[in-house]
């Protein structure tokens, strides 16, 4: 059991007794004086809440978990501990029945194919209404039909969902045997908020959750302040948490030592970024050091090209703008401790991980290679270095989500790579979600990146400000059409890196439903890849499978993959005492055992209405 910090008692007793004793001296048989006024008898209400607190790079754009563009840490966290899922990984990454919300799960026909589950009667969202079967049919039509999605491949094999028992038994049925079930209708979602909402799938996850389904609850999100308050859940059915609240803060490296030491949060879960690194070394000389724990982050970073018109369309264009490009000195500029990655389906965290990339494949910077290939495409390069075909310059618009800092960075370090080998290059940066679900954007300009002064606090919307150079190539130029929206060529977004190697490769690089996406960046339909891509979705992985699907991939480049990132989980000895804080699965995270944390002995929450400001 973890530690729980006692909660303090009225001090009502001595004022009881005092009570009795002058009951007993009004019944004498003399008056007696009356007694002076008592000073009054100090009561101590209830203690404060207990809380952890723990330390985040930034918010994210929104917190809704199947969309891409809302990929974070902090999103990963709130789900882990507010959303039901049927099953769950342990920490070996298994996937494990979540008997909170269903009491079984078992495939109950071959012909069709069919898996039924029993849910727990107690579960309920925070509103009052039950999790139920409509929370499988909203989370099943979502998925199969709205573009900027997590593993939707899974979803798009179900052809119905049933309802029995009153909506605490549901029957999915499939389209032919889908050996992967069980990785579906992991974090549901409250239909009966959503469903009939205006932008439901999208806009109430934007600054908060509509309800929990699990053992805290999300209260307040103020971007301002880069904070977001969670309660623990009451109405929740199982074994209720042990800390009354968590609050998840956004911040910047430059404070990180001073937030850790001083215990203005009692844990951290930073990138291992340069500057974070260089922040914790300086704690590893304190009296006592930080634990840190290393943990691959569940997400590859990656470009995708729109393979579907434009410049791009032609697979020579993409192989040549590949080989222009340094992935090696992206990953240095923008996450040096990143582990490189050389593969479109697997991530180096996956079990026996290896490279897939071939002879010939843009693997590395190849100017030799770039040259050969546009000029097999018909360009030419003009007196000033410039590429260019029938005389109009090859220049490309890269796309990246304004709030997600890191895809910023790549972005303009792939601008000035492109831009040094003779290729036009501007960066525009929208709302994430609009970059993944519109065919063109608006050509807003990133933020100009600055270095933060000491002791500086997060940026409006709680990111922590980047420290690179902004880059000359970051503002719209003609060929972006001025003020006029945009086509994006390049865009750089995440992947998952968790799960079933089959149902992510045809998730991230099949051929989309119709309507669905089709021409977004990202998108691709490419008639030598999609058999095998339907064969490893719904037969075993068979390595001569994934291979060959690997080598069709590097030939026509719908992206290229960069690198996963790194994350730290930092804590110090009191929360470790309360809280045996470890990463975590990859899917879910560190707070995945969350429920069970007790508050830090002496965290800040606790002694701010007790120490003086220490500046004094």
């Amino acid at each position: 059991m973890v530690g729980v910090t006692a909660r303090r008692p009225f001090r009502a007793l001595p004022a009881l007794l005092l009570a009795g004793l002058l009951a007993l001296t009004a019944c004498s048989a003399e008056p007696q004086p009356a007694p002076a006024p008592e000073e009054p008898v100090p009561t101590e209400a209830v203690g404060a809440p207990t809380r952890v607190t723990v330390g985040v790079d930034g918010l994210g754009p929104g917190f809704n978990p199947h969309l891409r563009s809302d990929q974070s840490t902090t999103t990963t966290a709130l789900a882990a501990i507010t959303l039901p899922s049927v099953f769950r990984p342990d920490e070996q990454g298994n996937l494990r029945i979540d008997p909170t919300v269903a009491t079984s799960a078992e495939v109950t026909s071959q012909d069709p194919f069919t898996v039924s589950y029993e849910l727990n009667v107690e579960a309920g969202w925070s509103s009052g209404a039950p999790i139920a079967a409509e929370d499988f049919v909203y989370l099943w039509q979502q998925m199969s039909s709205q573009p900027n999605t997590v593993g939707a491949a899974g979803y798009r094999e179900i052809t119905d969902v049933r309802s029995r028992a009153a909506g605490k038994a549901v029957d999915v049925e499939f389209d032919q045997p889908y050996p992967h079930w069980q990785e579906l209708f992991a974090n549901l979602l409250p239909a009966h908020l959503l469903k009939d909402a205006p932008g439901g799938w999208t806009a109430p996850f934007q600054n908060g959750l509509p309800a929990s389904g699990g053992p805290f609850r999300l209260m307040q999100v103020d971007r301002l302040r880069g904070e977001v308050l969670l309660a623990r859940n009451d109405p929740y059915w199982d074994v209720p948490a042990v800390a009354d609240e968590i609050v998840l803060r956004a911040i910047p490296p430059n404070t990180l030592p001073t937030a850790l030491s001083s215990q203005d949060i009692d844990m951290a879960l930073p990138d291992a970024a340069p500057d974070v690194t260089a922040a914790l070394d300086v704690l590893a000389r304190s009296p006592e050091p930080p634990t840190v724990q290393r943990a691959p982050r569940p997400l590859v970073q990656q470009l995708e090209f729109r393979s579907e018109d434009g410049p791009l369309a032609d697979p020579r264009v993409r192989e040549g703008i590949a080989a222009l490009l340094d992935r090696n000195a992206i990953r240095e500029r923008v996450s040096p401790d990143a582990t490189p990655v050389d593969a479109f389906g697997a991530a180096p965290s996956d079990p026996g991980y290896t490279a897939t990339a071939p002879d010939g494949a843009p693997a590395r910077q190849d100017p030799v290679e770039a040259a050969a290939a546009l000029t097999e495409a018909g360009y030419v390069r003009d007196a000033d270095g410039r590429w260019a075909l029938g005389g109009r310059p090859l220049s490309l618009v890269i796309g990246a989500g304004a709030s997600r800092t890191q895809d910023v960075e790549i972005a303009r370090v792939v601008a000035e790579q492109l831009e040094a080998g003779g290729v036009g290059a501007t960066v525009v940066a929208p709302p994430a979600p609009d970059l993944l679900t519109s065919d063109t954007v608006a050509p807003v300009t990133p933020s100009p990146t600055t270095t933060p002064a000491p002791g500086a606090g997060p940026a409006p919307g709680g990111e922590t400000p980047s420290q690179a150079p902004a880059s000359p190539t970051a503002s719209p130029s003609p060929e972006a059409g001025g003020g006029s929206a945009v086509a994006v060529d390049v865009v750089v977004v995440p992947r998952p890196a968790y799960g079933a190697i089959g149902p992510r490769l045809n998730s991230d690089y099949g051929c989309p439903p119709d309507g669905v996406g089709d021409d977004l960046p990202g998108t691709s339909c490419f008639p030598a890849l999609q058999p095998l891509l339907d064969e490893l979705l719904t037969g075993p992985e068979d390595p001569a499978v994934i291979g060959e699907a690997e080598r069709v991939l590097w030939r026509q480049l719908p992206a290229l993959p960069l690198y996963q990132a790194q994350g730290l989980v930092v804590s110090n000895r009191q929360t470790d005492e309360s809280t045996r804080v470890t990463p975590g699965p990859i899917a879910t995270g560190p707070l995945s055992s969350a429920k069970d944390w007790g508050e830090p002995e002496g965290s800040a929450e606790e002694r701010s209405g007790d120490d003086e400001d220490p500046a004094n």
